[in-house]
């Protein structure tokens, strides 16, 4: 089941490290490059509580979740031979865009399986698992370029890179296989309710309607308020990108009203969008530490080459031969954050046992801070390994633990779904990230990149702070004892 995840986080590393070196190459400026990414979190944004939502509908020879894992993979796999052989900037972006959405569609699904298949007391266990292949597979990822440049002397370091594309397409599609063709699917019928919990109404209610209504006004108030304040400002233009989110998920919940009032009250959008209303309490708290720990880890991706390359190789040129050997060594420096995530993963089941989940997180998301701080301030390439060992560590924690918390606190007949939904978080931040940043950069900053990576810090010490607040299942079944 985890090993179909080693060939989805090579997709996964190869785009984290080399989406920026492409771009740059293609004549991008470096406070364009925020934006540049935006496909990643938008397409994530739709796809997966999309993906989660049918899958949870879904039976059929190959189960709930495994069709949609084989579509993405298929798709994803054609998308990656594609990307390097770009040769403008807007066919770069047109690939990105259609990597990253196959990619989700093959991600999401692998995430509930977990939650179908195994008991709440496995779940830790099995997530962090999970993370020890993820780890490997981004290891693998991240030094590729470099090994195929330095070991093999495969056409330099832009040749090296289409070739790498190349064989992790082909990893992605043996490693998916045998995880789909090995692993065995629950029927339906075999997820019962848990204990206490409440069932979650398919159909909206008329209070549901009229909540819709409210929400949907509310978010195209704000949007249109954001792109008021963004134009009278006349500054930070990637702002009317977040504005236009805004609006378009208000116009979602008032177009679900309407369809409902005649007579479509079954259709997708409107349970999907009722369920972020009715979210569980857990998923709630989750949701605004995911906000700041994935701002700060997409900073990271973006402007770490960059970063590296003025700080520590001396350049900003993306055609100079130093720019090149930067890519590479933070290539190298992301592996090891991956290999220290692979093994912290092992050993987060132990530590949550003594400490609780939140607590875990929390120290973990505060080592990740660290090592930013690290990367943005040391000015010797060969010293970056030893922040990269704080970010791993918060790494490890961030593909385990919320994941392990919110599979305890949702409904079992709803995974998928509230999967996808949780998936807004991770990648809403992302989205204000890729619309913001470049801002931060050009102006706070003065073009210097090494000024996100400070961002991202602060961002992850606040993430840490929050993850305090996050009620353990411990707790959880204490207060329930005591109420009965």
């Amino acid at each position: 089941m985890c090993l179909g995840l080693f060939g989805v986080q090579v997709v996964w590393g190869l785009q984290n490290v080399n989406t920026s070196r492409i771009f740059q190459t293609l004549g991008a400026n470096i406070d364009e490059l925020a934006l540049l990414w935006i496909a990643a979190p938008i397409t994530g944004l739709f796809v997966q509580p999309v993906i989660g939502h049918l899958s949870d509908r879904t039976w059929g020879p190959l189960g709930r979740r495994r069709p949609y894992i084989v579509a993405g993979t298929l798709l994803t796999a054609l998308a990656l031979v594609a990307m390097p052989l770009a040769t403008t900037l807007w066919s770069a972006c047109l690939m990105l865009w259609l990597l990253t959405a196959a990619i989700n569609v093959a991600m999401e699904p692998f995430r509930a399986l977990v939650a179908d298949t195994l008991p709440e007391p496995r779940r830790t266990s099995a997530y962090a698992l999970q993370v020890f292949f993820i780890g490997a597979g981004a290891v693998f990822a991240s030094a590729l370029p470099w090994m195929l440049n330095h070991w093999f002397g495969q056409g330099g370091h832009a040749g090296s890179v289409g070739i790498a594309y190349g064989i992790g397409a082909v990893v992605l599609l043996a490693t998916v296989g045998w995880s789909v063709a090995t692993t065995r699917e629950r029927p339906p019928e075999q997820l019962a309710p848990g204990p206490g919990e409440v069932p979650h109404p398919e159909v909206p209610s008329a209070s549901g309607a009229a909540a819709l209504t409210f929400s949907g006004i509310a978010w195209i108030s704000g949007g249109m308020l954001l792109a008021g304040v963004t134009a009278a400002l006349g500054s930070a233009r990637e702002l009317y990108l977040v504005a236009g989110i805004a609006a378009l998920f208000g116009l979602l919940q008032l177009g679900a009203v309407l369809l409902r009032r005649r007579g479509r009250a079954s259709i997708g959008m409107i349970v999907i969008v009722e369920d972020i209303l009715h979210m569980p309490s857990v998923l709630k708290r989750l949701a605004v530490v995911q906000f700041f720990t994935w701002f700060g880890m997409f900073a990271l991706w973006v402007y770490a080459i960059p970063a590296v390359a003025a700080l520590d190789f001396g350049t900003l040129d993306p055609a100079s031969p130093a720019y090149g050997e930067s890519a590479d060594w933070v290539g190298i420096l992301f592996a090891e954050y991956n290999a220290v995530a692979a093994g912290a993963a092992l050993l987060l089941p132990a530590i949550t046992r003594r400490i609780g989940r939140h607590a875990c997180h929390a120290i973990c998301l505060g080592c990740g801070a660290l090592g930013l701080l690290g990367f943005a301030g040391m000015h010797r390439a060969g010293d970056l390994w030893l922040p990269a060992l704080g970010i791993g560590i918060a790494w490890a924690a961030i593909l385990s633990l919320p994941y392990a918390m919110l599979s305890d606190g949702v409904p079992a007949r709803k995974m998928g779904v509230y999967m996808g939904i949780h998936n807004i978080f991770i990648v809403l931040p992302q989205l204000v990230a890729a619309s913001i940043m470049g801002f931060v950069v050009r102006v706070p900053f003065g073009g210097h990149a090494e000024g996100a990576l400070f961002t991202a810090a602060g961002s992850l010490i606040v993430g840490a702070c929050l993850a305090l607040t996050i009620p353990s299942m411990h707790h959880r079944q204490e207060f329930n004892a005591i109420l009965h």
